[in-house]
């Protein structure tokens, strides 16, 4: 077995909704290195957005998916951020409230931030450590605070705190005058600062966003404010007036404004992005469909197309409390029986994605290359298959329902799965979500089926322990904002993961995560079915686009000439 360990500097993480936005290789030449699209960005106009889904949340104490993160990188602004997509290394943490990362104790227990000057929210009230505060801590509120699980994992709050809606002050974060803030930490964590640009890292105003308050609204320190919203139709942005580009060394915020377009079906949006015509020409999207891409062989065509690496994993989630799912054969058979081969058709064929093994992507540090299911093109075993079956006392196979989105990439990828499972005596019925629902119905486990196909991008790409504790560990299963979908809560891998994550040496624990992705592969909790690439098509007057299979940077996109948008 051979280990790779690259740090991604392919991508920043995030995505556009349920369509997954992508980290940039070449135009036209999916071999070559990183690329944009030519012309430089200018000041003005408006980018348009064409997206099936609505995004799951305004508030980035509840959102956390691939849908919504690059979105909040336009209004919201942290301590410490993600560089620039189009930097050297676009996974570098940067200072963006912060004057500087983070100053760490020598027992790596205290982390301590001071803030810029010129920081303010879009009414002109200026951001204090008071206000940088108060957003953080509603992490911790049960209701509101199901997004990105990292605050509440390294910050040493007290047991019983749950937000200052319901507890008030968090004593663990201080604020010794208005530009300060220090962090104290339940064990040393050498990537606090990759933590603190998390979405929900983020400044409000003390009192505010109590209740369902944030759902349709904002508070914006970014570039952008919040100008119109009509959910599932149209959302539109304009310039935050208060925001100081002389504060914010990363986002360029070259439009006027930006409208993202909602409820567009994706093969339209692929035919409205080829033809370019009228404000399309100022448009992006997400990937475009694999049934589109025969048509992009056009020279003018092909001269617009950016193919960007995978960083996500796709899989199907099993549920480990259920029924069905409880013996390790019963998972086993799954993962033996699966043609992944045809998997990988349905996602766009071999130029586009490529089978899985297990859940860390090639492009993190801490991929392993092994694979337990040795199996022949990836078609699958049968007759393997079948012999776990029996052993789990299922001979004949056994019915279990899959929750999958509703777009026609996770349809297709679904009807794969049906087929190859078939083979074996094992029926799965679909239960189809809509996108803008779906991730809030599948974190929920009291509403999730027995399996669920969905997919999962690293928080950070230069270490595989945002792909793993998230998924796998017991302690991160909860009634709301649940994301270890397999329900698994195994000690052993419990303690793993704990041991892994106090780890200082960042080699050693890089080695670790590729070890305890094979060890839990050997459970099966979960079905790695592809690592996806992606291709994308910006419109004509598009500049500075960078596209990402996790988060594409929105605030460095602009248009070649504001005077056509």
């Amino acid at each position: 077995m051979t280990r790779k360990k690259r740090l991604a500097g392919l991508v920043a993480l995030v995505g556009v909704s349920a369509l997954l936005i992508t980290g940039c290789s070449a135009k036209g030449d999916p071999g070559a290195g990183a690329n944009v699209s030519e012309g430089m960005p200018q000041k003005g106009g408006t980018v348009h957005m064409l997206q099936k889904a609505d995004f799951s949340n305004l508030d980035p104490a509840r959102g956390w998916d691939t849908g919504v993160n690059a979105f909040y990188r336009l209004i919201y602004r942290g301590l410490v951020m993600r560089s620039a997509g189009d930097a050297k290394d676009p996974n570098l943490m940067v200072p963006d409230l912060a004057e500087k990362l983070g100053e760490v104790s020598d027992d790596g227990l205290t982390w301590t931030y001071t803030l810029k000057d010129d920081i303010f929210f879009d009414d002109g009230t200026p951001i204090t450590s008071a206000e940088m505060k108060f957003g953080i801590s509603r992490a911790w509120d049960p209701q509101i605070g199901i997004g990105s699980p990292y605050l509440k994992k390294t910050i040493d709050a007290p047991a019983d705190y749950q937000g200052p809606y319901v507890s008030g002050d968090l004593p663990t974060i201080e604020t010794p005058d208005a530009k300060t803030i220090v962090f104290h930490l339940k064990a040393p964590f050498p990537e606090f600062d990759n933590v603190l640009a998390q979405q929900n890292a983020v400044p409000f105003p003390l009192g505010s966003g109590g209740g369902d308050e944030f759902i349709n609204h904002v508070v914006a320190s970014g570039p952008y404010t919040l100008d119109k919203y009509t959910p599932g139709s149209i959302i539109t942005l304009k310039r935050n007036e208060y925001w100081k580009p002389s504060s914010d060394d990363v986002r360029k915020a070259y439009p006027d404004a930006w409208q993202f377009d909602i409820g567009i079906d994706p093969a339209t949006i692929d035919e409205r992005l080829i033809a370019g015509q009228g404000e399309d020409a100022n448009a992006i999207s997400g990937r475009i469909q694999p049934a589109t891409l025969p048509r992009l062989q056009t020279p003018q065509l092909k001269e617009r197309i950016i193919k960007a690496p995978a960083v996500c994993a796709t899989y199907i989630a099993m549920d480990t409390t259920k029924d069905v799912f409880k013996d390790v054969n019963a998972r086993d058979a799954v993962n033996w029986a699966l043609d992944r081969a045809s998997v990988v058709n349905a996602t766009g064929g071999s130029q586009l994605a490529t089978a899985a093994s297990g859940v860390i992507p090639p492009a993190i540090t801490g991929h392993k290359d092994f694979n337990l299911w040795k199996t022949d093109g990836g078609k699958g075993d049968v007759s393997k298959a079948k012999a776990l079956l029996a052993k789990a006392g299922m001979p004949d196979g056994f019915e279990f329902t899959l929750d999958i989105s509703s777009t026609p990439l996770a349809q297709a990828q679904a009807t794969a799965i049906q087929e190859s499972l078939k083979r074996v005596g094992i029926t799965v019925s679909l239960n189809v979500i809509d996108v803008t629902d779906f991730y809030a119905t599948i974190q929920q486990p009291a509403l999730q089926h027995e399996g669920v196909l969905r997919g999962w991008c690293p928080d950070w790409a230069s270490s595989a322990s945002t792909m793993i504790p998230p998924l796998f560990s017991g302690d991160q299963i909860r009634e709301k904002g649940n994301y270890n979908g397999s329900m698994l809560n195994d000690p052993e891998i419990n303690a793993k993961i704990t041991d892994i994550l106090a780890m200082t040496d960042t080699e050693k624990a890089a080695t670790a995560w590729g070890d305890l992705d094979e060890q839990l592969m050997k459970l099966s909790p979960i079905a790695p079915l592809v690592f996806q690439d992606g291709i994308f098509l910006p419109g004509k007057n598009i500049a500075g686009y960078h596209p990402s299979t996790a988060m594409t940077d929105l605030a460095i996109v602009g248009l070649k000439d504001p005077s056509k948008g």
